[in-house]
């Protein structure tokens, strides 16, 4: 029989995020031995990354950094919450993030040919597969630069790492609110700074849509391209943050708020794990 007990099943489990019977198979394997049980764990990881290709890695967190006046912010994801709160997973999401930050990685071909410990970022993702037994990957990263750059993480499950993370980057009398602004689109998701930032392929597809809405309502042609701006006006509240009733005060857009502060966003990026 091999010697160990359940205490080191659930301690290794707890390191390496692998299943309860990859780490008892690879303590039986081991007699025991958590180092070699490690080693068995990893090897048989490495050897099954082709076979996790066609998996859905949807789990998974957010890390990011200020530094100066430029954020860096990544997302690691993985199968499971299991594998995503495990404290090695998270080390591991702290690795990437300072590999991009020393490497001003802006783009993730650049981030997973990064240096990271004695190899890249991608050397780094197949170690930690292979260890977890799940698809892990890191599936986007952001850079932004400016005069001030606030940061919110957001857990949407106290039990887990940061789920949602925003940057906002404004001017320097935007600095003032711009954690708040931070925190608004964090719940509020806009999808555009303003109106200028729509791509045209994209306004004109919903000005068409609503045009014909607007004829199928029986409204008379002349007055169509009037009522259709009108209903426009929807749609950049849902998805422009400048237009978008500010969370702390409702009773204000946010552009009214950056204006009453002479302010401005010049930039702001939400990253969602999964979405």
């Amino acid at each position: 029989m091999a010697n160990f007990t359940a205490a080191d099943v659930k301690a290794l489990r707890e390191e390496t995020g692998a299943g309860m019977m990859d780490v008892k198979n690879a303590l039986t394997e081991a007699d025991g031995d958590k180092d070699k049980a490690l080693e068995i764990i990893r090897l048989k990881g490495l050897k099954s990354l082709s076979k996790r290709e066609g998996r859905e890695a949807l789990a998974g967190l957010i890390v990011a950094a200020v530094n100066g006046n430029v954020g860096t912010m990544v997302e690691v994801n993985s199968e499971t919450d299991f594998v995503a709160k495990n404290q090695k997973f998270i080390d591991f999401a702290g690795q990437v993030l300072e590999a991009a930050v020393a490497a001003n990685a802006g783009d993730l071909e650049a981030l997973l040919a990064a240096p990271a410990g004695d190899g890249t970022v991608q050397d780094l993702v197949n170690q930690m597969g292979a260890v977890v037994g799940e698809k892990v990957e890191v599936r986007r990263v952001a850079r932004v630069e400016g005069e001030n750059v606030d940061l919110y993480l957001h857990q949407t499950n106290p039990d887990l790492p940061a789920q949602v993370g925003v940057f906002v980057v404004t001017d320097a009398n935007g600095a003032e609110v711009a954690h708040d602004i931070a925190m608004h689109v964090a719940a509020f998701r806009p999808s555009w700074l303003d109106r200028d930032s729509i791509p045209s392929d994209i306004l004109d597809k919903e000005r068409d849509t609503l045009t014909k809405l607007t004829l199928q309502d029986g409204k008379p042609e002349a007055i169509v391209p009037k009522i259709v701006e009108g209903r426009l006006n929807a749609f950049y509240k849902d998805n422009c943050l400048v237009d978008q009733d500010f969370a702390r005060d409702p009773s204000q857009t946010v552009g009214k708020v950056l204006k009453g502060k002479n302010a401005k966003v010049t930039e702001f990026v939400r990253f969602q794990v999964g979405a």
